[in-house]
C-alpha cells in the first residue's frame, strides 16, 4: 500500500525527457505532429486497437481502505485524459478502466479477472495494497499481462524471474526502513525506540530495514492485524518498554489510531512514520472522524518525522505541483487536488513514458523490455531514479526525511537513496528537472 504523495511523497514516483531517447519522427510524447497521421497502426496486442489502449486497475473506491485510496486513480484518469486531449500516445488514446476491489483480496481476484477476461485490458496499472495485489500476482504473470507499478511498496513486486511482468513502483518499504534507520542512528544514537508495525509484509520489510541500523536500539516491536482498532495493548506496550521514539510502518487509519491512543495514555514519544501513514490531510480527517470531533486537525501529528519522494500539494510553486493543479483542473472531477491524486497522476505519467518507448505498435513484451531497458533512465515528478533493469523491477531508490510541520514540511536532510541488502545509501545529487513546457514527457520507441 502506499500514502500518495507525501508520495510526494505513495509512494511510491522531475520528468526530465531523457536526453539519449528523445526525439521520433513522431512528436512529443510520442504525438504525431502536426498534420501527420497517426503513429499507431492497428491492433498490435490485446487491448491495443488502432485508435486506443485499454488498461485497467483495482483500488478500494469503497471500505475501510477508501479514504485517500480511492483518490488515486481518479489522478491517474485525470493525466490520460489531459494526454488524450493532446493526442494521445503514438496516436492513440489512452482508456483507462478501474474497478472497486474494497480492499478485499476475494475481490481482487475476481475484478481482475473480470479487467484480463471481459474488458481484455493491455496492461493493469497501479493496482493497489500488498494484501490485495498479492491475490492476483500469479494470475496476471501466468495470463501475460503487464503488471506495472504496483502501488505498494513491498519487495514482492521486485522479481523478475518469478514474475517477469510485474514492476514496483514507489520507493519500497525496506530502502525507506534503511534511511529511516539511518536517520535515528545518526541523530537519536541513545534513543529507546519501538517498531508499531503492520502485522504483513509492509510491516515486515519495514522492520528489516530499519533494524540494519538500529536493531540495538529497538526496545520491542508491536504489530496490529488490519482490521483490528483496539490497538491499546500494542501502544501500551511500546509505553511499559520506555521506548522514547516510534517508527510506526503503519497505514493512514493506525496513524490516527496510534495518536488517539497515546493521547489518552498520555504518552508523548517521537513519532515516525512511513510515507504511506502520514498525509496530514487525510491523518486529520480520520483524527476528526475516530474522536468524533474532539479533534478537529492533525495538529497530534505536527512534529512527527516522515519520508517524502514527490513534491505534494502544499509545495504549491513547485513546476510539478502547478502543472498537476493544471491537469486536475481541466479534466478532474469534484474534489480539490491532493497528494493521493498527484500520486495517481506520477504513476500515469510513467506508464505514458513505458508506452512511448514501447514504440507505435506496442505489445505486452514489448512495453515490458522497454522498462527493462530504458526504465532506469526515466526522470519524472519523484525526487529519485528507478532501478528498472533486467534483473531488477524495483521501483524508486530512495526518500528524503521531513518534519510534518501544520499542512507541510520541513526536510531534515538531503535525498538519499539506496539499494536492497547491505547496499549503502548515499546523497543524491541530481537536480530534480522540471516538467516538459506542454507537461508530456517525449520519450523515443525502443529499438
Amino acid at each position: 500500500m502506499s500514502r500518495p504523495a507525501r508520495h510526494r511523497g505513495l509512494v511510491a514516483g522531475a520528468l526530465v525527457a531523457i536526453a539519449a531517447l528523445v526525439v521520433s519522427s513522431c512528436g512529443a510524447g510520442g504525438r504525431p505532429e502536426d498534420g501527420e497521421g497517426g503513429g499507431g497502426g492497428g491492433a498490435s496486442d490485446v487491448g491495443v486497437t488502432a485508435d486506443t489502449v485499454k488498461v485497467g486497475a483495482h483500488f478500494p473506491l469503497t471500505g475501510v481502505a477508501a479514504p485517500g485510496y480511492s483518490e488515486i486513480p481518479t489522478g491517474a484518469k485525470a493525466y490520460f485524459e489531459y494526454v488524450n486531449a493532446n493526442g494521445g500516445v503514438h496516436g492513440r488514446t489512452i482508456e483507462y478502466v478501474f474497478r472497486d476491489d474494497a480492499y478485499n483480496p476475494t475481490n481482487t481476484s475476481q475484478v481482475t479477472n473480470e479487467l484480463v477476461l471481459q474488458d481484455e485490458i493491455f496492461a493493469m496499472v497501479g493496482g493497489l495494497g500488498t494484501p490485495t495485489h498479492s491475490a492476483v500476482l500469479d494470475f496476471l504473470n501466468g495470463e501475460g499481462v503487464p503488471d506495472l507499478f504496483v502501488s505498494s511498496g513491498s519487495l514482492l513486486w521486485d522479481q523478475p524471474e518469478q514474475n517477469p511482468m510485474t514492476f514496483g513502483w514507489q520507493p519500497d518499504y525496506e530502502v525507506e526502513g534503511k534511511i529511516i534507520g539511518q536517520y535515528v542512528k545518526q541523530n537519536m544514537p541513545d534513543a529507546k525506540v519501538g517498531l508499531f508495525l503492520q502485522d504483513d509484509d509492509f510491516g515486515e520489510d519495514g522492520e528489516k530495514g530499519a533494524r540494519a541500523y538500529i536493531d540495538d536500539q529497538i526496545v520491542a516491536a508491536e504489530r496490529y492485524a488490519p482490521g483490528n482498532t483496539d490497538i491499546g495493548p500494542q501502544i501500551a506496550a511500546l509505553q511499559a518498554a520506555g521506548a522514547e521514539v516510534i517508527i510506526g510502518f503503519n497505514v493512514p487509519s493506525y496513524t490516527a489510531l496510534s495518536q488517539l491512543t497515546a493521547l489518552r495514555l498520555n504518552y508523548k514519544p517521537q513519532w515516525i512514520y512511513s510515507n504511506v501513514g502520514s498525509d496530514p490531510a487525510l491523518v486529520g480527517a480520520l483524527l476528526s472522524r475516530f474522536s468524533e470531533g474532539k479533534v478537529t486537525d492533525a495538529s497530534l501529528i505536527d512534529g512527527a518525522i516522515t519520508t517524502e519522494y514527490l513534491p505534494g500539494v502544499e509545495e504549491s510553486d513547485d513546476p510539478w505541483t502547478r502543472l498537476w493543479q493544471k491537469v486536475w483542473d481541466a479534466h478532474g472531477g469534484e474534489g480539490k487536488l491532493t497528494n493521493y491524486r498527484i500520486y495517481g497522476m506520477s504513476q500515469a505519467y510513467t506508464f505514458v513514458q513505458a508506452l512511448q518507448a514501447a514504440g507505435p505498435e506496442p505489445t505486452r513484451e514489448g512495453i515490458v523490455e522497454a522498462l527493462e531497458r530504458v526504465g532506469g533512465e526515466l526522470r519524472g515528478p519523484a525526487f529519485v531514479p528507478y532501478r528498472y533493469s533486467a534483473d531488477s523491477h524495483a521501483g524508486l531508490s530512495g526518500v528524503k526525511v521531513v518534519r510534518i510541520s501544520g499542512d507541510g514540511t520541513k526536510d531534515l536532510g538531503p535525498v538519499q537513496v539506496t539499494d536492497n541488502g547491505d547496499a549503502d545509501i548515499t546523497e543524491h545529487t541530481e537536480k530534480h528537472a522540471p516538467p516538459p513546457p506542454d507537461g508530456i514527457p517525449d520519450v523515443q520507441p525502443v529499438g
